[in-house]
């Protein structure tokens, strides 16, 4: 086994792992956290393929702004775990079916992707070795011409993702407190300050004195 062979296992075995903890951490920072690596692993394997432009595109856009912004979220959106884990095995059947549909969809597509003849290599080794060749501009053809319907698609996608983010974070919340700026903006001097009228400074009673004090004159001396 080469050292590329060895690589490609060791990134996968990682890609793997960090997806697995990315659905079953019970904090939702360290499953995200988990995502980062598993993007960054993705990107290491899209490296190895000589997909470079996938692969800084999938660490500057995943990693370095959706993620964040996904971490933002939670932590705005202030998840209750526990509520949220009450219901998993519940609904844990109806997830593990429909999880493994989309894994034979996707099997099924890739598979025959994954099949590629001999002359098919030999070609994709010479367009990757020809003198001038940019894998960056060839996937710019391919997007916006064969796949500019998905693309757009996508970004629908995308856009209404980010409206329903915001949404999220604008709810009512009963633990925090906030101000309405219009009723700020609206307020008189008046309802600002308001002058009270207080009575005179009078002197002080004087203060009660220890009743055994014999130079009290308000204590009656005994008799002899």
């Amino acid at each position: 086994m080469d050292v590329k062979t060895g690589l490609f296992y060791l990134f996968s075995a990682v890609l793997l792992f960090a997806s697995f903890r990315v659905i079953t951490a019970r904090n939702s920072v360290h499953a995200a956290l988990y995502l980062v690596l598993a993007f960054s692993q993705a990107a290491a394997v899209w490296l190895m393929l000589r997909a470079e432009f996938l692969a800084i595109a999938l660490v500057l856009v995943y990693v370095g702004a959706v993620m964040v912004l996904f971490l933002f979220v939670v932590m705005m959106l202030d998840v209750d775990a526990a509520a949220v884990r009450a219901g998993f095995w519940k609904h844990f059947p109806l997830a593990g079916l429909i999880g493994a549909l989309f894994a034979l969809e996707m099997a099924a597509v890739l598979m025959g992707g994954f099949r590629m003849g001999e002359e098919a290599r030999v070609a994709v080794s010479a367009g990757w070795s020809a003198p001038g060749f940019s894998n960056t501009a060839e996937l710019g053809k391919l997007v916006y011409s064969q796949y500019i319907y998905p693309l757009e698609v996508a970004a629908v996608i995308l856009l209404v993702a980010i409206i329903a983010a915001i949404a999220l974070t604008l709810r009512q919340r009963k633990d925090t407190r906030q101000i309405d700026a219009s009723v700020q903006v609206r307020v008189k001097a008046g309802d600002r300050l308001r002058i009270v009228k207080l009575a005179p400074t009078v002197a002080a009673p004087p203060a009660p004195t220890d009743p055994a004090d014999p130079s009290d004159p308000t204590v009656k001396q005994a008799k002899p």
